[in-house]
């Protein structure tokens, strides 16, 4: 049974229950970093950018659309099963690589709260289709608690910091960024037995970081 089904089983909340529950503590947490940032609160753009390797998620936002993309906060991955390389198929244990939206804010996760990947993506199903992939897996989250197959568990106080910064921006204008670790610090290198598709993949995800400043 997926994430979904069985959270529905567990409670009926909806996402303006949890900001309206959640929102107060998340503000004290997070306003003054967002201020500091030259943002107003809440942000209304947001990237999150994961790395598999430094087991690291930093968050980023601006206030306009063309706006430059400010660091607000860096979480620690408390759990990430697989390694560097994309999920190729349902049951690797591999936390996806590539470009994600956000699909659902799931307000009554078994790990607290959780945003959905749009896993597998456009591209995700091209690459498969051309490989004669399928069962490709999915019900991908960055979500709550401390462990994970295939998902990001961030902690709970961390999860609702993402979920509600998130909900108040509105999903669409979340974008999220998956890496097997974060070009910006370390060359770009393939895994061992990369298909052939993993290069571009890579070149366009360090391409997209030059958009995200380190934090001094």
């Amino acid at each position: 049974m997926s994430e979904i089904n069985q959270a529905t089983l567990a409670g009926r909340h909806t996402v303006a229950e949890r900001v309206a529950r959640f929102s107060p503590g998340v503000a004290l947490r997070l306003r003054q970093a967002v201020l500091q940032a030259g943002l107003q609160y809440p942000p209304r753009h947001l990237a999150y950018l994961a790395f598999k390797a430094e087991r690291e998620l930093w968050v980023y936002g601006r206030d306009e659309a063309q706006g430059l993309w400010r660091c607000i906060k860096a979480y620690p991955v408390l759990a990430a099963s697989g390694e560097a390389g994309p999920k190729l198929r349902e049951g690797d244990g591999q936390v996806p690589e590539g470009f994600y939206q956000a699909e659902l804010l799931n307000p009554n996760s078994r790990y607290h709260l959780s945003i959905r990947l749009d896993y597998p993506n456009a591209f995700d199903r091209q690459m498969a289709m051309q490989a004669g992939r399928t069962q490709l897996g999915g019900d991908i989250m960055i979500h709550g608690g401390a462990r994970s197959t295939g998902c990001l568990a961030m902690g709970d106080e961390a999860a609702e910091d993402l979920f509600i910064l998130a909900a108040l921006a509105g999903k669409a204008q979340l974008r999220i960024l998956v890496g097997p670790w974060d070009f910006r610090r370390k060359p770009v290198l393939l895994p061992a037995a990369a298909p052939d598709w993993l290069p571009g993949l890579y070149a366009s995800l360090h391409t997209a970081l030059a958009d995200y400043p380190l934090q001094d």
